[in-house]
């Protein structure tokens, strides 16, 4: 496994039920049918969310930030203030539990 991408957000005052509920019920599920992916793992704390996803290889990443990212950011952009920060890795190093 070699490639991740980190996306940083913050939700409106007001909206982290909706948020919960719009990525639960319509967000979620598209990650199934994404190729390519390990895992994906959503970490929220107030406003402030952090999204995980860890991909098989750049290109599987690439794929999703072309094909599915712009319909997540189309369904959550009302609920979240200003645009989210999205960062990459090129290089993962997994430890296996002893």
């Amino acid at each position: 496994m070699g490639f991740a991408r980190n996306v940083h957000f913050t939700i409106k005052d007001g909206q982290v039920d909706e948020f919960n509920r719009v990525f639960t019920t319509e967000i979620a599920p598209m990650f199934k049918s994404e190729k390519g992916l390990v895992s994906q793992t959503l970490m929220l704390h107030d406003r402030k969310g952090v999204g995980f996803t860890l991909w098989n290889d750049k290109a599987a990443a690439d794929a999703y930030n072309l094909k599915t990212y712009p319909e997540v950011l189309k369904k959550l952009t009302p609920m979240l203030e200003g645009m989210p920060r999205v960062d990459i890795y090129d290089r993962v190093v997994t430890m296996p539990r002893a």
